[in-house]
């Protein structure tokens, strides 16, 4: 790590920067339409959203905060979205759609879920960075991400600490896939505003 520069500035510009090159190496970023159906595409993840009867979110830790978020979003436009482990959170089932992040691809309590989901006729996206992984395995569709796994201190991937760059990188691919959907429904923000808790 460089630390010749210690200030919060240049802090900020080294996470835009490993942000633009994850986002540019995304392997689906440019995918075409006549490709929907590769396991990577972002579009067919959003596409199983939108056709999905309901949609749970679930992650461990950071990742996990990252999914709330972008279930929080997806409620906004409307989407009837739960997070697995709440207590209101009904039972998954057939028509519905469990969106996971585990950066290892392993987190049991995560494996375990999309093995239930999967079992139940429900199905699964996956957000992570091991396409060698049990939860790569067996989802329906894979975002995976070029980003440092959570135990990988060398560096090489990111300069940042543990998973940072990958929880980042599920904040932005959530909030990418909200304004998808967003421009799709041709809705105005005031039409979303109602949605928003009132409760506080």
């Amino acid at each position: 790590m460089d630390f010749s520069d210690p200030t919060m500035g240049a802090s900020l510009r080294l996470l835009r920067d490993e942000l633009e090159r994850l986002i540019d190496a995304l392997p689906s970023a440019q995918l075409g339409e006549d490709e929907i159906d590769r396991l990577e595409s972002l579009d067919r993840f959003a596409a199983l959203v939108t056709d999905a009867r309901r949609v749970f979110v679930h992650g461990a830790g950071r990742s996990g905060l990252a999914l709330r978020m972008t279930a929080m979003r997806l409620m906004h436009l409307g989407l009837d979205v739960h997070v697995v482990g709440e207590v209101t959170a009904p039972a998954i089932g057939p028509g519905d759609l469990l969106l996971t992040a585990s950066g290892s691809g392993t987190t049991a309590g995560v494996v375990r879920a999309a093995l239930t989901a999967i079992d139940t006729g429900a199905q699964v996206v996956a957000i992570t960075t091991a396409p060698a992984s049990p939860l790569h395995e067996i989802a329906t569709a894979v975002v995976v991400v070029p980003a440092a796994e959570k135990l990988d201190r060398s560096g090489a991937a990111s300069a940042q600490y543990a998973g940072s760059l990958f929880e980042q990188a599920v904040v932005l691919i959530g909030d990418a896939l909200f304004h998808h959907l967003w421009q799709r429904a041709d809705t105005s923000a005031d039409d979303l505003w109602p949605r928003h808790a009132n409760l506080e």
